[in-house]
């Protein structure tokens, strides 16, 4: 269970939240009850998912999993697990719909940037200019969101350029001893790098130069502030001990970086760190002020932002002074990104703000089955590596429902699509059920269009 306990205690700790606002019908013990036997369901199916080799048929498991039990409690803590699958599957818009957390204002937000002299900028510019003054730059994610992760993948190289040397993920596993030699991820290297945005990011890092650092908690059966130490203790045994000048780079997950305030309880990652390095630190926060499923979970900061500025890029806010704006104190930086675009069903994002483009594959190697699982791997790398992309291809929708609201898998219907890749040579694997591979095929991305 390791794998995936970074966002299990926030989870429980947002159903306390909702707990608040159905107790009108319901008393908060009926609903905590509820929960609770939820997540039992919940991780017995996951724990028959995982019995399975191969992530088609993981999700298939999973899926029929969700469609057994629509009730509130369920869907609310399954919808995260089943987001995860969704997001490694690459069908990005369903598992933004499968768990989506609303950002209504908050007592500690601070006033508009639209309202308090700051200026846009682009946050690839914005961010490694203010990050030239830290030691350690933090970046967090919502983990079946990978649009939160996109900008990381893309700041990396010029995190690199400004002297940053160390990379850390929260979810690589210490076992993975050969990752750093083998210079990518495979299916054995964490639980969200099975998501191919996060292993890109990984193997972005890893072809720059980063030292790249595993730091999760060795056990499950702590209090999160323990683990919020242990992860600490890691990352200052592994980086700061040997190296105290290290400039390093920390993906995470929510609020493991906020850097002042009450984390479940106790103190966060970043605050455990600090107190171990008294390094500086630059938080940036990119997991509110982003497209949410319906509009009106969108912080209507987020609202009036995209209504003034229409960006097209993840932007920053800066005052004259070339100080940031957060939303909350506990946050250095706050990151807006745009409004999601589709193209036949897949968001436009993964170009990763520039680093990929477009490549249509038909899905005529399904040769009819579905659903139909599309990969595209480097060709330099072994079978096992996760895909730079893949997209599901599938006629049978897949539904997702929360408190009626029904979504739609994206690709459904869809005979082709666009995969999302750099320049360079693939291997194009078409994975239909029993996890048997229909067809193979190489494909080479041009460098020009």
């Amino acid at each position: 269970m390791a794998r995936r306990s970074s966002m299990l205690g926030y989870v429980m700790w947002l159903a306390g939240a909702v707990a608040v606002s159905a107790a009108h019908a319901q008393s908060v013990t009926e609903w905590q009850t509820q929960q609770a036997a939820a997540e039992a369901k919940a991780d017995r199916i996951m724990a028959e998912a995982d019995r399975h080799k191969g992530l088609l048929t993981q999700y298939m498991t999973m899926r029929e999993g969700y469609a057994s039990d629509d009730s509130r409690a369920f869907r609310m803590i399954f919808g995260q697990y089943i987001g995860w699958y969704l997001s490694f599957l690459g069908d990005y818009p369903l598992a933004t719909q499968s768990f989506s957390i609303a950002q209504p204002p908050r007592p500690d937000d601070r006033p508009s940037p639209l309202e308090s002299g700051y200026t846009a900028r682009p946050a690839l510019e914005a961010i490694p200019e203010l990050a030239s003054n830290y030691q350690i730059v933090l970046l967090n994610e919502a983990h079946n969101i990978a649009m939160t992760r996109s900008l990381t993948v893309a700041l990396l190289s010029r995190l690199y350029a400004q002297g940053f040397r160390y990379f850390a993920a929260e979810t690589l596993s210490q076992s993975d001893t050969q990752l750093q030699t083998r210079g990518y991820p495979t299916v054995d290297s964490g639980f969200y790098t099975q998501e191919p945005v996060y292993a890109e990011m990984v193997r972005t890092a890893l072809k720059l130069g980063y030292k790249v650092v595993a730091y999760e908690a060795n056990s499950d059966a702590i209090s999160p502030d323990q683990r919020e130490a242990e992860q600490a203790r890691h990352l200052y045994e592994r980086v700061f001990k040997q190296d105290p000048h290290a400039r390093l780079v920390i993906n995470a997950g929510y609020e493991h970086i906020v850097k002042s305030g009450i984390y479940l309880g106790g103190q966060s990652m970043a605050e455990h760190l600090y107190k171990l390095t008294g390094a500086s630190m630059l938080a940036i926060d990119q997991t509110t002020m982003y497209p949410h499923p319906s509009r009106q979970d969108d912080h209507p900061y987020y609202t009036a932002v995209m209504k003034q500025l229409h960006p097209d890029a993840p932007i920053v806010f800066v005052d004259a002074k070339g100080k940031p704006w957060s939303q909350r104190p506990a946050y250095d930086v706050t990151v807006f990104f745009p409004p999601e675009k589709l193209e036949r069903g897949r968001p436009t994002w993964l170009t990763l703000w520039g680093l990929r483009r477009p490549y249509l594959v038909s899905a005529d190697g399904c040769d009819g089955h579905y659903a139909c699982l599309v990969e595209a791997r480097y060709s330099n790398e072994c079978p096992d590596a996760v895909p730079a992309d893949r997209m599901l291809l599938d006629l049978q929708p897949m539904v997702v429902s929360i408190s009626g609201i029904k979504a739609y898998s994206s690709t459904q219907g869809v005979p082709s699509g666009y995969l999302y890749l750099r320049p360079g040579s693939y291997r194009l694997s078409f994975v239909v059920a029993g996890d048997k591979v229909q067809e193979r095929t190489t494909i080479v991305v041009p460098q020009t269009p």
